[in-house]
């Protein structure tokens, strides 16, 4: 059918258009928008959930989903700050990442060795790690005032935030492993067809519990470049974080259903979603509209991804 081209055309490259549009409209209603450091504050403030959103890309590709990111990203919060005041702040921003690392590869196990859905195995973990930081902040902030700790949140390099630059080098090592790597082809294989994956002599459950470790460290990092920037660390930081990711993969293109997708996509993904938050507040609009406007083209990226699906049955 003609109509299947254009299809996959808008699955692959509509987030884009949906920006550019969104620049232009938004560069004609106010001048303070198209601004250096306006864009570089958009950048800087969403690089966290675009870290975790380019993680998520992998889970998804390879057929699950993490619920439980938001609750690992506030294990990590806590985590650094504690340590940053009990022992090194720079041994606290470390472990951030490493603290993420081990709950996502617990989040692997458990879903492959009880075989059940991520979706429900992920919701129990959100709720497990989302107490352990509870209790890990005694439920108050931590606020962690050294410039040893808020270097990586607030410092510059040739004029970009530095949170900006662990953004595009973290996007372009995951779009390396997912494109030029034997462990991505095997992440797309899984995701397509997990039975003809493991015929074939891929260990599934093994690539699974990798992009669940991969997730989770990437919500670690996230943690320690927030938690740094604003120099606390808290049981509520991260909250709804898993479903704005989620909700940035899809929209990117990525499909629900596993086997197709780019990190790059969902990045754009979280940006879209960004400048629409942006505009909304530029133009002092009723949040109201911007929250309709967000779900609308949510769903329409969800529809776009189901039709490519049916159409490949």
């Amino acid at each position: 059918m003609t109509y299947v081209p254009v299809l996959r055309f808008c699955q692959t490259y509509a987030v884009l258009i949906m920006i550019v549009l969104l620049v232009i409209a938004l560069t004609l209603l106010s001048d303070s928008f198209l601004t250096v450091p306006n864009l570089l504050n958009i950048l800087n403030q969403n690089a966290p959930l675009a870290i975790m959103a380019a993680a998520m890309t992998l889970v998804i590709i390879a057929g699950g989903f993490d619920l439980s990111v938001g609750s690992i990203f506030a294990v990590g919060a806590v985590c650094s700050a504690w340590l940053a005041l009990n022992v090194n702040p720079y041994f606290g921003l470390l472990m951030a990442p490493v603290v993420g690392l081990l709950l996502g590869l617990m989040n692997g196990i458990v879903i492959t060795a009880l075989n059940v859905h991520s979706f429900l195995a992920t919701i129990a973990t959100s709720l497990i790690f989302k107490g352990a930081a509870i209790v890990i902040s005694d439920g108050r902030l931590i606020p962690v005032r050294m410039d040893a700790f808020t270097w990586i949140g607030r410092g510059k390099l040739g004029g970009v935030f530095l949170s900006i630059w662990v953004l595009l080098v973290f996007a372009l090592i995951l779009t390396f492993v997912l494109t030029r790597t034997s462990f991505g082809r095997k992440v797309l294989a899984v995701g397509g067809n997990a039975d003809a994956a493991i015929l074939s002599g891929i260990r599934a459950n093994r690539v699974r519990i990798a992009t669940f470790a991969i997730a989770g460290l990437a919500a670690g990092l996230a943690s320690a470049i927030a938690t740094s920037r604003i120099s606390m660390g808290q049981a509520s930081a991260g909250t709804g974080f898993e479903l704005q990711a989620i909700a940035a993969v899809i929209l990117g293109g990525t499909s629900i259903f596993g086997g197709v997708g780019a990190v790059w996509r969902s990045v754009a993904g979280v940006f879209l979603l960004a400048l629409i938050n942006n505009g909304f507040n530029i133009l002092n609009a009723d949040p109201f509209y911007r929250d309709l406007t967000t779900g609308l083209v949510i769903l329409a990226a969800i529809g776009i991804s189901s039709a490519g699906k049916k159409r490949d049955h």
